[in-house]
Order: C-alpha cells, then structure tokens, then sequence
C-alpha cells in the first residue's frame, strides 16, 4: 500500500516542484485534479491531449521520480439543472477519461452530481427524507430521468476507455452512502465504483470498517482524510450543520487531518479492512483540516499513515 496526495493543496506550486516536494516527503503517488471543483493547476486535460508529446514529458516527470498517477480528479456536478454548468462539468469529466487512457491511468474520480428536484427547477435538491410525499417523487425524478440516464452512457464512455469510475460518496450529492451508491452500480455497470472517503461517512454515523466490507470489490480509490464529531455541539443540535467550516468551535464536526479525528487503532482497523476486501493500491491524503496549515497537516498525515500502512504483500500464512 502506498501513500499518496490529492495535489491540489499545492495548487499555488508549479506541477514539477509540487512533485519534488512529494519526493521529499517520502510521499509515493499524487492525484491529479483536472478541472471542475479541484481546479487544473497541474494537470490540463485539454492542453495535454492536444500535445501527445508534453503528455509524455507530463508523465516521465511522474515516473522519472519514483512516483505513481493515482487517479485522476474531476469533482464537479454534470447533472446540475442548468444547462450550461451541466456541460461544461461533462466536458470536463470526458477530457478527463480520455487523458486517463493517454497517460496509462485506470481511474477517475468525480461527484454523482445533485439534480434538481423537479423538471424546470434550477437549484440542486438533495433530499433526506421521504416526507411530505412531494420529497419521495422528487427523489424518483432524480434517479430515474435524470442519474441513471446519464450515468447508463458515462459508464459506457469510460468503459470504451477502459477507465473505472470512483464516485465519492459525499453528502448534497446524490451517492452519499454504501446503499445510493451500489443502487447506482447496479442500474448503470460494474465500472462505477467508489472513491472511499471516511471523513464523509464519520458525521452521518456510518461505520467505515463495515462499510468497507459491505464495498467489497468495488472500492477503486481511497481518500485518507478523517472528521472529528464535537459531542457538546451535536448533542445540542445534531449533526446536520450549515455553519461555515472555518468556524470550528460550534460546528457539530470538523474535517481534521489523519489522526486527529480518530486515532490509530481506528485508522489501522481501516487499512486491514481495506486489505482484507481487496484494497491494496494508495491512500491519498486529503488535507483540509480547518485548525492547520497545508504544510503541518500534511506531513503530520504522512507521518500519521507511515504508522499505520502495510507495505508487504502477504503472498501465505507461512505457519498454516
């Protein structure tokens, strides 16, 4: 297992500095945003698939210091009610495979998308509950007319590709849990997978240990970023919180760097389940932790996974 950085913390460096910083990190492999919510500081679709030649000079830099492509990113909502924003997040998610099969990388990573919640509306609805009755039908015009038609096809697109997609399961999206996003696999191809991000699933109360186990195989990337929920507040107002994320103190949870939120019984109990159910490729570290720089809290991750990692392959139990 190998641990690794969604660069875009290091947006403001320059992509050949940015690795060099990964190098003198003792950081293994990088993911790549490319557009849409994580930016394309370092990786243009666009620019690199017009020129196959900069593409290659792009990825010897990788390989040329010891380093792996991850996954390529494109968080963004290609399902949203407006038009324009819809397209231009597809085209994005496309250039985005297409540059995935040019530099020999087998997965992207990217939102469900959040539709309207009616036929005309303009504004994402995310929908947690079944009543009033008028919630439950927007909830099937969402899955029916709108996701599952467009990801039918985007399944087919990167699977001309031989692209797998790893889709985080992120509230205000409409794959946010283990169940929205196996119903999505199922009516749309065994392609869609999941980006496996903990610190999402620690404030909505799931249990990333069984979560893993229940996404057996279907687990394509991992994102090593942890949450910590602040009892006080949430006993007093639940875990729903539309507070902003810079206001730690009375927020009910905070994303906070690897070990900060959970310690490292909690991360290794992780990593073995993720190894049990057939994980064994990178962890990369989201840092987006509120009380800490970019630097701090990204070398505290490293040194924190470094800990807690299993670097070997087991090929037999040599006492049984």
């Amino acid at each position: 297992m190998k641990i690794g950085l969604f660069t875009v913390l290091y947006s403001e460096k320059g992509f050949e500095e940015m690795l060099d910083l990964m190098v003198e990190n003792g950081v293994e492999a990088v993911e790549l945003g490319c557009g849409n919510y994580p930016g394309s500081s370092h990786c243009n679709p666009e620019e690199l698939l017009k020129d196959k030649k900069k593409a290659r000079a792009f990825k010897q830099a990788v390989t040329d210091r010891g380093l792996i492509i991850s996954a390529l990113s494109c968080h963004g909502n290609p399902v949203h009610p407006v038009k324009k924003i819809a397209k231009a997040n597809d085209d994005v998610f496309k250039n985005t495979v297409m540059l995935a099969k040019e530099l020999g990388v087998d997965t992207v990573v990217c939102f469900s998308g959040l539709p309207a919640g009616a036929k005309g509306d303009k504004t994402p609805n995310w929908i947690t509950y079944s009543w009033p009755n008028e919630h439950s039908e927007a909830l099937k015009y969402q899955w029916e007319k709108v996701l599952i038609p467009y990801w039918k096809k985007a399944s087919g697109f990167c699977r001309k590709y031989r692209v797998k997609i790893a889709l985080e399961m992120h509230p205000n999206f409409a794959v946010y849990n283990p169940e929205s996003l196996l119903k999505l696999r199922k009516a749309c191809g065994s392609n869609i997978g999941v980006n496996f991000d903990p610190s999402h699933l620690y404030w909505q109360g799931i249990d990333p240990v069984r979560a893993i186990s229940a996404l057996k195989g279907v687990i394509y990337h991992f994102h090593a970023k942890d949450t910590r929920v602040d009892e006080h507040n949430t006993a007093l107002n639940g875990v729903l919180d539309t507070k902003g994320l810079a206001n730690a103190a009375e927020r009910s949870w905070l994303f906070r760097t690897v070990g900060y939120g959970h310690d490292q019984y909690e991360w290794k109990s992780i990593v073995s389940a993720l190894i049990a159910n057939g994980y064994n490729h990178v962890m990369s570290i989201e840092h987006e932790d509120a009380l800490m720089t970019k630097d701090e809290g990204f070398k505290k991750a490293v040194a924190f996974l470094k800990g807690c990692v299993v670097k070997e392959k087991l090929d037999k139990l040599w006492w049984a």
